[in-house]
Order: structure tokens, then C-alpha cells, then sequence
């Protein structure tokens, strides 16, 4: 046995009695993942390269922390809510439709941060009342919104597992929207008709009206939609006007988020911030983790085991062990999954299409996020709802994941030929 399979297991090793065991949080459990094997290695405790990989995702944190900050504003002010009564006062005859749009409300927290627990939390919050007051069931809806936190987590335009997949071969976060759209689209929309759709073929206005508040829409109208529209403004010219409009993520949405300070309900913008980043201290304490492991699996030479032993396994063998082995590393973190085994997936398939199959290994990964025992959206959602056990969601989210597998691979195979078409 080589001393970089001795390294790699003992990392996770210590990884699952850390976090499973003694309870630690997945960022400590991380670190003392990270130390144990740079002691094996006979290392000692490499403090720069701990620190230095600490920091490897510090563009991502600031990314995720100044969203959370822009999307609490917007739900505090009455954005997301007034939207979502919108939407049911004009689509209540139409019910397919209104589930699909209540189903990327709930995926945009997630488009916008990058994390499908952020999205669970704030629109997940608002959108679950509204699909069990129509007459879902509750782990349906909690099914629902899990899986558009992990839809919206791949969306455009911040995918994070996607960001650190390119960082893992100096390919910059470019040119991502398309496919990232044509693979969270159709399946949002398959997954939620599928899951909602038998249980809400009527439904009566006149009964649920009175439920759904409408004061924030009829007090301040569309000035609650201007933070969404600066900061979807500002994104689109930061593009194609990069020299005139060269802001950076964390800057547009804090200039978005302090726009809506004057659009609706009046708010304390520092207390608001607090709960943010409060609430993405896991988040951004995970990407942490992750960077510091990833850098003690380069040091120690574990990343290059792993890149080799997956580049040596048999063709007809690679697409199976992406569809087991990504999704089950995600119980550690999706993120981590992303890293550790989607950079090495995605140099097996060099001769595809590098932006759509790194696209598609994305998608995989997010997964980890309904794996047990982390099942971050998983276990969030059912607490969104009420329910004490997440396992029913698990369970209900199986048939999605699946065509989530199948079907990203089915993109990857395709790649090539579809790159031809976008590109």
C-alpha cells in the first residue's frame, strides 16, 4: 500500500470520527483531517501551508457573504415575499406554471450565493408556506425546496463548486451561463411537477387569498424589484463593459443590497448584515476547511494519487465511479467533493468540452448536499417545514438525483458536440 493511500485514508479517517463521532463541526473536523496527515508525512505542522490554503477560496467567502448580505436585505424589505404573492395572483389558474415559479424563487437565494443552504433559509422559508397552503404535502415541499437550494447552488451566476473545479486546472470562471442554465433549468422544472404537480391540479383563490400577505406589493409596488435589478444590471455590464464596470461580485451586491435600504420596508442594514454573514459562518467555515485540505493532499501528494489512479481507471468504469464516488465524497461537503475528485474527472475527459463537463461534474457534486450524515439541504429543509426527521426528503429526492446523475452525464458524453453549438 503506498504512503499516499496511507495519508488519504487516514485523512478521512480522522474526518468521519471528527465529525460523526465526536461531533465537531465539518471545518474543524477538516483541519485536524489536514494536521494528522501532514504528521504522518513527517511534515510537522506546516503553518504557512495550513494558512495559505485557509485562504485559497477567499475571492468564493466574499462572494457568498456579501450575497447572503444583498438576499437577507431583500427578504427583510419585503422583496421576496411581495414576489412571491405576485406571482400566485396571477398564475393561480395555471398550476404547473405557478409551481415552476415558485421553484426558481426558491433556487435565486442560490443563484445569487452560491450556497443551497442560503437559499433553503430565505427563499425556502417563504416558499414552503405557500406550496403547503396549495396543497402539497409536507415532504413534498420540503423535498422541493432542498432540491432548489441545490439547483440554485449549480445556477448561474455564481456556482461554486464549478469556481473551484476551474481553480483545480487554471481555468477561469467564464463562459459558464449557458450550460449551466440548459442543465438546471429542465431538471428544476421536471423536479418539481413531478413532485407537486398531482397534488395541486386545482386550486381555489378564494380560499387562499387570505393566507398570503400582500401588504409589502400593494404598499411599495416595483420599487421592491430595484435591488434585483441593479444588481442583474450591474452583473450583465460587469461582462460585456468589464473596463467601464469592472466592480467584482462582492461589490456589486453590496451596492445592490444598500439600494434596497430606500425600496421598501425600513430595516437596520448593520443588524441585517450581522445575521448574513452569521448565518454563512458554516459556509464560508467549510470552504476554509476545504482549502486547507486540499492543499495538505497537494504537499503530501495525495491529489496527485488520486488524479492518477482516477486517469488509469477503465473507460467503461469512469462514468460509474463519477456518478458513486462524487456524490458520496459530497456527505463530507459538495464543495470538497468538487475539489478532490471533480478536477480529477475532469482531466480524464480532456477531450471534451472543458467548460460544459466541468459544468456537468458540478452538478454531480452538488449532490453531497442531500447525502447523509451532512445533508445540509436536506436537513434544513425539513426543519423549514416542521419535520424533525429528514430522511422522508431523502427518500422523495431519489428520483431527481438520479436524472440529476444521468443527466449530466449524458452532457458530458455530448459535450463536444454541444460546445459547437453554444461556442
Amino acid at each position: 500500500m503506498s504512503l499516499e493511500l496511507i495519508l488519504f485514508l487516514a485523512m478521512v479517517a480522522v474526518f468521519m470520527i471528527a465529525c460523526f463521532a465526536a461531533k465537531l463541526p465539518v471545518s474543524i473536523a477538516m483541519v485536524l483531517s489536514s494536521i494528522t496527515a501532514t504528521l504522518i508525512a513527517g511534515k510537522g505542522i506546516p503553518v504557512r501551508h495550513l494558512i495559505e490554503g485557509t485562504f485559497g477560496y477567499i475571492d468564493t467567502i466574499l462572494v457568498i457573504a456579501t450575497a447572503m448580505i444583498f438576499m437577507k436585505v431583500i427578504q427583510e424589505i419585503g422583496t421576496l415575499n411581495a414576489l412571491s404573492a405576485s406571482i400566485i395572483r396571477k398564475f393561480h389558474k395555471t398550476p404547473w406554471l405557478l409551481l415552476v415559479l415558485l421553484m426558481f424563487i426558491s433556487m435565486f437565494p442560490g443563484m445569487i450565493t452560491g450556497s443551497s443552504t442560503a437559499s433553503v433559509l430565505t427563499a425556502g422559508s417563504i416558499v414552503a408556506p405557500i406550496l403547503m397552503l396549495i396543497g402539497i404535502p409536507m415532504i413534498e415541499t420540503a423535498t422541493i425546496i432542498a432540491l432548489g437550494g441545490i439547483l440554485g447552488m449549480i445556477a448561474p451566476p455564481v456556482n461554486v463548486p464549478a469556481m473551484i473545479i476551474g481553480g483545480g486546472i487554471d481555468m477561469p470562471y467564464v463562459g459558464f451561463t449557458i450550460p449551466l442554465l440548459l442543465l438546471t433549468v429542465p431538471v428544476a422544472i421536471f423536479s418539481v411537477l413531478y413532485l407537486g404537480l398531482k397534488h395541486v391540479k386545482t386550486i381555489d383563490y378564494s380560499e387562499i387569498k387570505n393566507e398570503i400577505d400582500f401588504t409589502a406589493i400593494d404598499e411599495y409596488g416595483m420599487k421592491l424589484y430595484i435591488p434585483i435589478i441593479i444588481a442583474m444590471f450591474l452583473m450583465t455590464m460587469d461582462k460585456v463593459a468589464p473596463s467601464l464596470f469592472g466592480l467584482g461580485m462582492p461589490l456589486i451586491f453590496i451596492i445592490s443590497a444598500v439600494s434596497g435600504l430606500f425600496c421598501g420596508k425600513k430595516i437596520n442594514f448593520f443588524k441585517v448584515s450581522k445575521e448574513a454573514v452569521n448565518q454563512t459562518l458554516p459556509v464560508m467555515g467549510i470552504l476554509m476547511g476545504v482549502g486547507m485540505f486540499i492543499q495538505v493532499m497537494t504537499l503530501t501528494g495525495v491529489r496527485g494519487y488520486i488524479v492518477v489512479s482516477s486517469l488509469s481507471l477503465p473507460p467503461s468504469l469512469i462514468y460509474v465511479a463519477m456518478a458513486v464516488t462524487i456524490p458520496l465524497f459530497g456527505a463530507v461537503s459538495s464543495f470538497g467533493a468538487a475539489s478532490v475528485l471533480g478536477v480529477p474527472f475532469l482531466m480524464v475527459f480532456l477531450s471534451q468540452n472543458q467548460i460544459i463537463t466541468g459544468s456537468a461534474i458540478s452538478f454531480i457534486a452538488s449532490l453531497g448536499d442531500l447525502m447523509p450524515p451532512t445533508a445540509l439541504a436536506g436537513i434544513f429543509a425539513a426543519q423549514v417545514v416542521g419535520m424533525e426527521d429528514y430522511t422522508p426528503v431523502l427518500k422523495k429526492a431519489a428520483v431527481p438525483a438520479v436524472v440529476i446523475i444521468v443527466y449530466s452525464i449524458i452532457m458530458i458524453i455530448f459535450s463536444n458536440q454541444l460546445g459547437s453549438i453554444i461556442y
